[in-house]
């Protein structure tokens, strides 16, 4: 299927955004965010999979306020020098206001069924995660989110269904980090907590030096089912 762009307005400017479309609209949606490598065709790759599982599915360029289409991988070592100085160079907050406006935006799409999800990796896992907390989305995903140990008193603000994957032997969150993480949160009633023995960072990642075939298949398994669950 063709991907399309659609353009997202804020009293800031426009930013793009990837969409997918399902075969048969309206549709739920589910925002995909990114990693630090852009709206590459990682992120790409995964919309096109959920249209093709019935999603009306939508990555927004969030490094936009930074440098408009950014587009890269994780194969070289000057992509990755690049990928941390925009980590470094971006708003978390401001990225969950551009995240809202997506929501707003795709919630009022023809396409559209009127429910919305949002699954965010790496980067994305942390604003996915803020995403629950700060936004009206119907149901959030999380993989391997980085720096939720410091953000974890905003669960008292989950009014919907969050989902988190963690990788045991992520590198970047180390297992104190994963520790408050799993005090705080694993017995919330709003909140799935699912660890992965032996995993590291980016485990779902296809083409990833830690992609993991068989824990990545359970992780997305888990996540259409609940999605399945929250957004029919």
């Amino acid at each position: 299927m063709a991907g399309q762009t659609l353009e997202i307005q804020t009293p800031d400017g426009a930013f793009s955004a990837y969409v997918a479309k399902p075969a048969q609209t309206p549709a739920p949606a589910v925002v995909v965010i990114q990693e630090i490598f852009g709206v590459n065709q990682v992120m790409r790759d995964i919309c096109d999979d959920y249209a093709a599982q019935g999603y009306l599915a939508i990555s927004p360029d969030l490094f936009w306020r930074i440098e408009p289409g950014v587009d890269i991988t994780d194969q070289s070592e000057a992509e990755w020098k690049k990928a941390f100085e925009l980590m470094n160079a971006f708003d978390p907050d401001q990225g969950v206001r551009d995240i809202r406006a997506v929501i707003d935006t795709i919630r009022g799409h023809a396409d559209c069924s009127g429910k919305v999800g949002a699954v965010g990796f790496c980067l994305g896992g942390l604003l996915a995660f803020l995403t629950a907390t700060r936004t009206d989305a119907d149901a959030s995903v999380s993989y391997y989110g980085v720096g939720i140990e410091q953000r974890t008193g905003e669960a008292e603000r989950l009014a919907n269904p969050l989902m988190m994957h963690i990788a045991e032997e992520d590198q970047f969150v180390p297992k104190a980090a994963q520790e408050l993480i799993l005090g705080a949160l694993k017995n919330h009633p709003q909140v799935q907590i699912h660890t992965y023995a032996g995993r590291d960072h980016a485990f779902a990642r296809k083409g990833g030096e830690h992609y993991h075939a068989a824990d990545a298949k359970a992780a997305n398994e888990r996540t259409m089912a609940f999605f399945k669950a929250n957004l029919a």
